[in-house]
C-alpha cells in the first residue's frame, strides 16, 4: 500500500459502503480478459459502422477519450442500441479465472453493504464473480445498464448506482483499477483506492494497492499468509 494517504487505512473500518469495480480489480490483470473484450468491441464497431479495423480502433480511442467508453460513444454519436452490443462484446472465455477463497473471505468480512459497479453488463459481471468464487458475497451487482447506460467516469453513473444501492458517498470506499474513474467518487466524498500493479499519483486517489486481498484483510484485522 502506497500513496500520501496510506495512514488513512485506520479510518476505513468505520465505513459502511464498499464499491468494487470488476475488470482488473476483482481478478488479476494477468488474466487479460479485457484483451478478449477489446477484440470483440473492435469487431462490433467494424460491423456496425462498416469501417476497417484501423479506423475502428481509432474510433474506439476517440469514444473512450470523449465519452468514457466505446459503448457511450456509439450511443452518443450513432444512436446504437446498447443491449446487443453488451451481449456480443462480453461473450468471452473465462478459463483464465480461478476461485480466490482469501479474497472472498476478505470481502465478506467488510461491514455494511458490498456492491460491484462495472461499465460492463451485470450478466457478464455475475459470470466473472462466479468464476472467482465470489458468488453471494456482494449485496448487489450493477452493470452499465443500471446506470442508464451512463459509464464511469461520469459522476451521474456513480450517483445512480449509489442511489440504487442505498449507500451514502461519505460513508463509502471505491476500489477501481482505472484511476480516472476515481475522480468523481473523490469529489462526491468517497474514499478512493486505486487497485493496480503500479500507482497513478493523483490528488483524487487516496490510496493505492497492488494486493486487494491484503489491503482488505488489514481493514478488518485479518491475518493472511504471505502470497
Amino acid at each position: 500500500m502506497t500513496g500520501p494517504a496510506a495512514c488513512a487505512c485506520r479510518d476505513l473500518p468505520s465505513l459502511r459502503g464498499w464499491v468494487f469495480d470488476l475488470d482488473n480489480t476483482l481478478y488479476p490483470p494477468g488474466a487479460r480478459l479485457f484483451d478478449q473484450i477489446e477484440v470483440r468491441m473492435t469487431d462490433y464497431v467494424m460491423a456496425a459502422l462498416g469501417v476497417a479495423r484501423a479506423e475502428a480502433d481509432r474510433l474506439r480511442d476517440h469514444y473512450w477519450q470523449t465519452h468514457g467508453t466505446t459503448l457511450a460513444g456509439l450511443m452518443a454519436e450513432h444512436g446504437l442500441d446498447p443491449l446487443p452490443y453488451l451481449v456480443a462484446v462480453h461473450d468471452i472465455a473465462l478459463d483464465a479465472l480461478t476461485p480466490d477463497p482469501h479474497l472472498r473471505a476478505a470481502i465478506a468480512a467488510l461491514p455494511g453493504r458490498r456492491i460491484v459497479h462495472t461499465n460492463g453488463s451485470a450478466a457478464y459481471a455475475e459470470r466473472v464473480i462466479a468464476a472467482r468464487g465470489l458468488a453471494g458475497v456482494f449485496d448487489a451487482v450493477y452493470g452499465v445498464e443500471d446506470a442508464g447506460f451512463r459509464p464511469k467516469p461520469q459522476r451521474a453513473a456513480h450517483e445512480a448506482i449509489l442511489a440504487l444501492a442505498g449507500i451514502a458517498p461519505n460513508d463509502a470506499a471505491m476500489f477501481e483499477d482505472d484511476a480516472r474513474n476515481l475522480a468523481a467518487p473523490h469529489a462526491m466524498g468517497m474514499h478512493t483506492v486505486h487497485v493496480a500493479p503500479a500507482p497513478a499519483p493523483a490528488a483524487h486517489v487516496h490510496q493505492h494497492t497492488g494486493d486487494l486481498t491484503g489491503f482488505l484483510a488489514r481493514i478488518t484485522g485479518q491475518d493472511w499468509p504471505a502470497g
